[in-house]
């Protein structure tokens, strides 16, 4: 039997979905904070970078002199402290919770600062991690911030809903990766999207190729990129590849990703906050 849909049963589970979603679930902002612009950056499985790329960007943002932010909605599995190297912990006032700093002055709030042990696991259900991403942008005093990038959790579910309905997102940037059955995954993403009135802001393609620090030669190890087909399939327009990289892997679990300089998201990332 075939496990394509058919018409009717395509339409009867958007419906189903789009009762879903009760009007009137978006949470106000802190009445300390003041963010501007709300990027989503989501993927359709784990270990694709999703968290590489939003840090990346964020970094990039900071550099170009716009007061930058990260809220980490993964919750059960939280990198981005780490990433930048931050330990300390968040800490509550009479506005809200206060946000930790980077050195480069990007602010964080993730679920790693307000624990005891980050390296405890959060065992959770879904209402009660849903509910903590909604106290991460009702509750933190995040003040002035031009841009600020929301590193989900891969796939459809809980949060990326929570998230879409809760937050004024202004788009997302979908990261995939070669080995991936690309098409299938940014197929999701975009019919999700599609449905929750959200714009499909860029594709990156993490991974895409090693290049030898010898020859100069690149080598695509996890299969020939298929991002230009995929992206002209679905009308994305704005696209970026990452590399692997071993000298950014390195700054990266040592904590140390301000120092990456890099030009790989340059375009895509001028496009996206001009809203191209």
């Amino acid at each position: 039997m075939s496990e394509e849909l058919t018409k009717e049963q395509q339409e009867a589970m958007d419906k189903a979905f789009e009762r879903s979603m009760p009007e009137g679930l978006r949470k106000v902002q802190n009445e300390y904070s003041d963010v501007k612009k709300v990027i989503g950056v989501i993927s359709g499985k784990g270990g694709v970078g999703k968290s590489l790329v939003t840090s990346l960007l964020a970094v990039k943002a900071s550099q170009k002199g716009l007061k930058t932010a990260v809220l980490d909605a993964d919750i059960t599995g939280p990198s981005i402290p780490k990433s930048f190297g931050v330990h300390k912990k968040a800490y509550g006032s009479d506005i809200g919770i206060i946000p930790v700093n980077t050195e480069g002055g990007i602010k964080l709030m993730s679920i790693n600062l307000l624990v005891d042990n980050e390296e405890d696991p959060v065992i959770w259900r879904g209402p009660v991690i849903a509910g903590a991403v909604q106290q991460f942008w009702t509750d933190v005093a995040w003040g002035d911030i031009d841009v600020m990038f929301v590193d989900m959790p891969p796939g459809t579910g809980d949060v990326p809903l929570t998230v879409f309905q809760s937050l004024p997102v202004d788009g997302i940037i979908v990261v995939t990766s070669p080995q991936e059955l690309v098409e299938m995954i940014v197929g999701k993403a975009l019919k999700m999207a599609e449905m929750m009135n959200v714009p499909v802001m860029g594709l990156v393609e993490n991974m895409s190729y090693f290049e030898c620090p010898d020859c100069g030669k690149k080598h695509e190890i996890f299969g020939k990129s298929r991002l230009s087909e995929v992206s002209a399939k679905y009308g994305i327009t704005n696209l970026a590849q990452l590399p692997i990289a071993p000298e950014v892997t390195k700054l990266v679990d040592s904590g140390k990703i301000e120092e990456v300089n890099v030009n790989w998201l340059d375009d895509l990332f001028d496009n996206v906050i001009k809203g191209e």
